[in-house]
């Protein structure tokens, strides 16, 4: 009696922790792989209770873009000078000081000493040099506020001035043009561009796009992201366009004939999120010196993912790219995604340990963004 009383027992325990894992996956089933938003062509706009979760319909005008695929050199201007952090100076006197301490933090951009814009690095520094060791007052952007602080410069023992203040210039690097609209706008990258220090995404007062020349291509092993080696053409007549955007879903901007007639003109239709499949799709790329398809597979699919930049999982299986490039390597984000003679992404992000595997973006969330 005592045995089946104790197995009964058991029995509603399990039955219950079974409801309860049921209900705790599917609100989690529901958070992560519902969107918030669906968009749809043409009809009246509406909201869907889904029970668990409200979803907001939005009908929109299908967006055809060019797709891209070839490397561009990317030059991106800060708006101030960018603090990466603080340290401690050794001054004249053999103490170790940090003036800058609890004052200036790393994320912060100065845009003026004493009311005297500065845009680079030599112009802070001349700054500080003039002013020595009297109190100055930095004008500094932080997380979108404007804000002014004291501080005082430490003399050090050959006579320099500073504030113990790292900090960094403009941005350059090399990435890849994910599409283009027949007025000439452009989206690239797929991700936005961060300071490598600390992760933030950088407050861009404009930049520019320039002929690039891949040199060389370092295959992706495991632990190790390979990547795309060249040179940039830094002059005016090689510029190819102009950044005014730098979002986490991308860089946008205008570029010019030049860059639009190395595409092409074909047109594709932008998929819809909930328009995606697992399975086939190919991956657009130039790293050969010609820009082609190659054969990928769409492994794993995130509708409601958090980060932006890794709605879906894929899997090069194309045997020439994997034979050029090992996988996915630096300077591939932005190479566009298509799936059923649409555009459906860019890829974002490597898997370090796995380079045949990368993260990509929604090419809906891209476009999204630039407006």
């Amino acid at each position: 009696m005592r045995r089946r009383r104790i197995y009964r027992i058991s029995l509603i325990l399990a039955l219950i922790l079974s409801i309860l894992t049921l209900c705790i996956y599917s609100a989690w089933y529901v958070k992560t792989q519902v969107p918030d938003v669906i968009r749809i062509s043409y009809g009246d706009e509406q909201t869907l209770n889904l029970g668990l979760k409200e979803v907001s319909v939005q009908a929109v005008e299908r967006t055809s873009v060019i797709p891209g695929g070839v490397p561009i050199g990317v030059y991106l201007e800060t708006r101030g000078v960018y603090v990466v952090g603080t340290s401690e100076v050794a001054a004249a006197d053999g103490l170790m000081r940090e003036p800058a301490l609890q004052i200036v933090q790393a994320g912060d951009y100065i845009l003026a000493v004493n009311g005297k814009s500065v845009e680079d690095k030599d112009e802070l520094i001349a700054c500080i040099q003039a002013n020595k060791t009297e109190t100055m007052i930095l004008k500094l952007n932080r997380s979108g506020e404007e804000l002014q602080v004291r501080v005082n410069a430490v003399q050090t023992d050959t006579g320099d001035y500073k504030l113990g203040i790292w900090v960094k210039d403009d941005i350059q690097g090399i990435g890849t043009l994910t599409y283009m609209t027949q007025d000439g706008s452009f989206g690239a990258l797929g991700h936005g561009i961060t300071d490598s220090d600390t992760g933030e995404l950088l407050d861009a007062a404009g930049g520019s796009l320039y002929d690039t020349t891949i040199l060389d291509i370092v295959k992706g092993v495991r632990g190790t992201p390979g990547e795309l080696s060249g040179s940039i053409t830094y002059s005016d007549r090689h510029v190819r366009g102009a950044i005014f955007q730098n979002t986490q879903a991308g860089i946008f901007g205008e570029a010019d004939g030049i860059l639009a007639g190395r595409l092409g003109s074909e047109t594709v239709e932008v998929a819809f999120k909930q328009e995606l499949e697992t399975g086939s799709a190919v991956l657009r790329s130039a790293v050969s010196g010609e820009l082609k398809d190659y054969e990928i597979e769409i492994t794993e699919i995130r509708l409601n993912e958090s980060d932006v930049n890794k709605g879906r999982v894929f899997r090069v299986t194309d045997q020439e790219l994997l034979g050029l490039t090992g996988g996915v390597i630096q300077g591939m984000s932005g190479s566009p995604i298509l799936q059923n003679g649409r555009l459906i992404g860019a890829v974002t992000h490597v898997f370090v340990n796995e380079p045949t595997k990368g993260y990509a973006i929604f090419a809906e969330t891209m476009v999204s963004a630039s407006e």
